[in-house]
């Protein structure tokens, strides 16, 4: 993917994750306007960054300090990305420890039929 095709997904995935902070937007319809098929390392850590937000809902309802951290640092992902810059090495590696990729929705063609294919089976490209 070009460089300017990376950079107009990382604005355009800031701008998702400013409207879940805003509550303009839930975070399942930001993970599913999320770009296809990304490689982009900064991306998918934003990915998993989302999906740790979704999943910490009732915690963030139970502690303030934790809500606030937790925002706090969605939006420092958000400013990043939203002036098309890489996502710090630390936040990457931080995501990369646990998993291999993301669950990234496919383009509906038959391109993205295929890597979704490979990727149930375990294949890699």
């Amino acid at each position: 993917m070009s460089e300017y095709a990376n950079k107009n997904n990382r604005i355009k995935v800031g701008e998702l994750i400013r409207k879940v902070l805003t509550d303009s937007m839930s975070t399942r319809e930001a993970l599913l306007n999320f770009p296809k098929d990304t490689s982009d390392e900064s991306l998918t850590a934003a990915w998993h960054a989302l999906v740790h937000y979704e999943a910490d809902e009732d915690l963030r309802l139970r502690d303030e300090l934790y809500k606030e951290e937790q925002n706090d640092y969605l939006e420092f992902i958000s400013d990043t990305l939203a002036k098309g810059q890489d996502l710090p090495d630390n936040i990457i590696n931080n995501y990369k420890k646990y998993y291999k990729s993301a669950v990234i929705p496919h383009e509906k063609n038959t391109h993205g039929f295929l890597k979704g294919f490979m990727k149930f089976l375990n294949i890699k490209e």
